[in-house]
């Protein structure tokens, strides 16, 4: 099995490269952002949980965030791998998703950081929220404390990955075919 972790800031443009990957390798995208907007649409309860957090830009706890995911990957045992986008973003949520892996003898493949600069982020995320429907979307204040939270509580997770030797970066500026290109050839390098 191929799983590889997509992994950079709000707005880097993880979502639209993961699709990439998941037509060229046919494996099933796990976006935590999609599956937070899933539950809390149908107000479930750990939708109605996450919102509290999302709403403020905050991360979500890990025991509502990993709950979700292995919901999500159980629903789809034929799976040639995984792409996870936005998780994890702490240490304890990657070792949680190693310990997960482990108990059917799997691991991550390779993690890949989209690396964008905090202006063109913000751009991105702006100009989404004219469309996305997300109030989040468009408060350049609560986008600058998404990337903070980001820089304070996520990075290290990409130090996690790259002591194993499973880490990358990826520029993420230029067209989207160019970024999917690059990551394209990350990824291939790397299974």
């Amino acid at each position: 099995m191929i799983n590889l972790i997509l992994f950079g800031p709000p707005g880097s443009g993880k979502g639209t490269q993961a699709s990439k990957l998941v037509e060229e390798f046919n494996l099933v995208h796990i976006s935590t952002g999609d599956l937070f907007r899933f539950e809390m649409k149908n107000d479930t309860p750990l939708g109605l949980e996450a919102k509290q957090y999302i709403s403020k830009g905050e991360l979500v706890p890990d025991s509502v965030t990993i709950g979700m995911l292995k919901n999500k990957m159980t629903k789809h045992p034929e799976a040639k791998g995984f792409i996870f986008d936005g998780f994890p973003r702490t240490i304890p949520q990657a070792e949680a998703l190693d310990q997960l892996l482990a108990e059917t003898d799997q691991s991550i493949n390779g993690l890949f950081a989209l690396q964008v600069e905090d202006e063109e982020i913000i751009k991105r995320i702006l100009s989404r929220g004219a469309t996305s429907g997300r109030a989040d979307d468009l408060d350049e204040t609560i986008i600058r404390n998404r990337i903070s939270v980001y820089k304070d509580n996520t990075l290290d997770v990409y130090d996690y990955y790259a002591a194993k030797k499973k880490a990358s970066t990826i520029e993420g500026v230029g067209s989207i075919e160019q970024i999917s290109n690059r990551l394209r050839k990350a990824v291939s390098a790397t299974i």
